[in-house]
């Protein structure tokens, strides 16, 4: 699929696709007499090189050519003060009940307004790496802010003839327009303190205002693209997807869902020790899966990924190609390199290349066959299996976690508390009945297995990442031996060893229920949160009840013992 840039007169008008107030209030933005084009990203570099504040590194980018870029290209570092994550509390959707569109309107209109003074870049990329789903996206953001256009231009897929050429042979969308967005990261307003991040995901478009973080030009634009998905027939999906090919010829396409620092990028990108004939990686944060064919398709060609785990010198730096929010220091041989592991600050970020993982594919044709919910939940074991579609997908859309350093919190929040993210995506901006229903698909239509991986601790004992792998390829190969877990009948367990549940323990069981009890209690909250914009139906809340109620049962069993 392809999205809509221009306009038969007849197309133009009040109340027709690509014409909402907020839209034409952005779109209008990109026309002005101060508005620079960026053609590439040859351009797009020497202006992020030349931005001032920029750290040009003696780093090389690897193979520069076989990426838009000229040889001698470096890696280039940019800080951006305190603020270094996303934050949640500016978010305003314009569907959601309770956000006052006009107020926002007016507010963008001004903000529009300032920039005149100033020269815009404006650039384009693509979102969606194959022809069934590729979306054009634009970005207007002011001079001075050349490292955050740079790496948006990176991060997504910039335009090539290559590229070019297969999305005007895709099918176009009739009413899915380009996605255009406004971004003045100096904005400030005594009403936003965090900032403005202002989503219509209806007609496309948003506006970043005060925000200085790449991860919010990032997400932002991936929120919007993956509203179009969810709208055409998709499972968007925020994690990682591979497909592995086994001796025998047969394939299994595997899908994690984590939140950052959860393990979706190391499980995605495990190489298992090369046991298997070969393992090709979709991506390991943002891709969609069609609900029909259950295909899968990367929505962007680059990774943005924590800088933490990779120290100064390690081999899998050489395929950087920016860095923000990380330090710099000189080495014996006198050349700027990165000082990395977050010891500026934490969520040190860096965009590194598609040439990172070599064995990299845009599309997954295969239908998928398993997906595994990535939770830190010590209640439980390190891997079990769902069965029934509704309980797979309310499992999901209750996925528990801890937060991560990559989330920039509103005064007061506790950031050790255990939180749900549904689906692990905090990007979404439609009603979660539509994620509900899309995982609930694929496994009740398209008969995918569910899984959820505990890669935290069970009941105060670290599970180390060799039991998660061990895990997941006895699932791949077909060799574990998964069980009934305990009381519950829609849950089994692969055993293993060091993790096994211990039902006679009251403690146990009474934490256990306890937080079923919680996912229960989260899917009641959404039944009145914001007017049940977020409920979902009957069939999920009695899929968590029965689990709920096993366990009560067996908990009345051991007092009565």
């Amino acid at each position: 699929m392809s999205t809509k840039a221009y306009y038969t007169h007849e197309e133009i008008g009040k109340g027709k696709p690509g014409f909402s107030k907020t839209r034409s209030i952005i779109e209008a933005a990109f026309y002005g007499n101060n508005v620079v084009e960026v053609k590439d990203l040859k351009q797009a570099y020497e202006l992020a090189k030349n931005s001032p504040g920029t750290i040009v590194t003696d780093m090389p980018v690897y193979k520069p050519e076989e990426i838009g870029l000229d040889e001698g290209s470096k890696v280039l570092l940019f800080n951006d003060g305190s603020v270094t994550g996303r934050c949640a509390a500016a978010r305003r959707i314009s569907s959601e009940p309770g956000v006052d569109i006009n107020d926002l309107d007016l507010k963008l209109m001004d903000a529009i307004y300032d920039t005149r003074w100033t020269t815009m870049y404006h650039a384009q990329v693509y979102i969606g790496l194959d022809p069934e789903f590729m979306v054009k996206a634009h970005l207007l953001i002011p001079e001075g802010e050349e490292n955050i256009l740079y790496s948006w231009m990176l991060n997504f897929q910039y335009m090539n003839p290559e590229y070019n050429e297969m999305y005007k042979n895709s099918q176009p969308v009739a009413d899915e327009t380009d996605i255009y967005i406004f971004s003045d990261p100096q904005w400030t307003h005594e009403e936003h303190p965090l900032g403005l991040t202002y989503f219509n995901t209806d007609t496309n478009c948003a506006a970043l205002l005060g925000m200085k973080y790449f991860g919010e030009h990032k997400k932002g634009t991936l929120t919007i693209a993956w509203a179009i998905a969810n709208r055409n027939g998709y499972a968007s999906c925020h994690g990682g997807q591979k497909e592995f090919r086994l001796d025998n010829g047969e394939k299994f396409v595997a899908s994690f869902f984590g939140l950052s620092g959860s393990g979706k990028s190391t499980l995605t990108h495990a190489t298992h020790n090369n046991k298997y004939e070969e393992i090709q990686v979709l991506h390991d944060d943002a891709f969609i899966i069609n609900t029909e064919t259950g295909a899968s398709i990367a929505m962007e060609p680059t990774y943005f990924d924590k800088t933490a785990d990779y120290p100064t010198g390690c081999p899998d730096n050489k395929y950087l190609l920016t860095a923000q929010n990380c330090s710099a220091t000189r080495d014996s041989e006198g050349k700027v390199v990165l000082v990395t592991e977050d010891i500026r600050n934490g969520n040190g970020r860096a965009i590194k290349s598609k040439l990172w993982s070599p064995n990299r594919v845009d599309k997954i044709n295969d239908p998928v066959n398993a997906i595994f919910w990535i939770m830190k939940d010590p209640t439980i074991p390190p891997i079990v299996k769902i069965k029934g579609a509704s309980l797979a997908s309310v499992m999901g859309a209750t996925l528990a976690t801890k937060r991560s350093s990559a989330e920039r919190l509103a005064p007061g929040v506790d950031p050790n508390r255990l939180v749900v993210e549904p689906y692990a995506n905090p990007f979404r901006t439609y009603p979660l009945v539509n994620d509900y229903k899309k995982f609930r698909k694929l496994v009740k239509e398209r008969n995918v297995d569910c899984y959820i991986i505990n890669t935290g601790d069970f009941m105060g004992k670290d599970i180390k990442p060799a039991t998660t792998i061990s895990a997941i390829e006895q699932v791949v190969e077909g060799t574990g031996e998964f069980k009934q877990w305990g009381p519950f009948t829609d849950i089994e367990v692969l055993e293993m060893e060091g993790y096994v549940s211990d039902f006679n323990d009251m403690n146990y069981v009474e934490t256990l229920k306890a937080r079923m009890t919680d996912r229960l209690n989260f899917v009641f909250e959404k039944d009145v949160e914001d007017g049940g914009y977020n409920a979902l139906p009957t069939q999920a809340k009695e899929a968590l009840a029965k689990v709920i109620g096993e366990a009560h049962n067996l908990e009345v069993e051991n007092s009565n013992n």
